[in-house]
């Protein structure tokens, strides 16, 4: 199975917390560094949530396979005629750790540790393989079969005796 959901808005990474003190039951109160990931993670949940209902998916608990293409805004320093590459802040990894967060928020996974593999890229509009037109995300999640052919794990398996 496969399920593409498109996300308009502006990537947020899931940045650092900081402490703010301990509630009554003794816990950490926690906040996040970065007040936009909030309104990201708001933007993927809701987009998730419309495939979902859409396609009338289950909550996926199986391994899985994602392939994020996260769409930046051009700085407008940037070259107009020629391609750039988003080189600098926000990090890749933290734009997927907002996005895979709010993916398990709007359940379409049980847990992100379902993700078994995960490829990530950053582009800016227009420039490059699922690059959209304005600030989002592409998201491709493909589930993956239970057993892999023989043929791959038979080569030099010599675990008989």
């Amino acid at each position: 199975m496969s399920i593409r959901i498109v996300v308009y808005g502006s990537p947020a990474p899931q940045g650092s917390k900081s402490f703010k003190g301990l509630a009554k039951s003794g816990r950490a109160i926690l906040a996040e560094s970065s007040k936009k990931v909030r309104p990201w993670r708001q933007d993927v949940k809701l987009a998730a949530e419309q495939v979902r209902a859409h396609l009338a998916l289950p909550v996926l608990d199986e391994p899985l396979q994602v392939r994020m293409t996260f769409t930046l805004p051009k700085p407008l320093s940037a070259p107009k005629r020629r391609r750039v590459f988003p080189s600098k802040l926000p990090d890749l990894s933290k734009l997927v750790r907002s996005t895979e967060d709010a993916l398990t928020d709007a359940g379409i996974w049980r847990d992100d540790a379902r993700v078994i593999e995960c490829t990530a890229a950053k582009r800016y509009p227009g420039e490059g393989a699922d690059a959209l037109d304005a600030p989002g995300c592409v998201i491709e999640i493909l589930t993956v079969a239970e057993h892999f052919s023989t043929t791959s794990n038979s080569a030099g398996d010599n675990t008989h005796g």
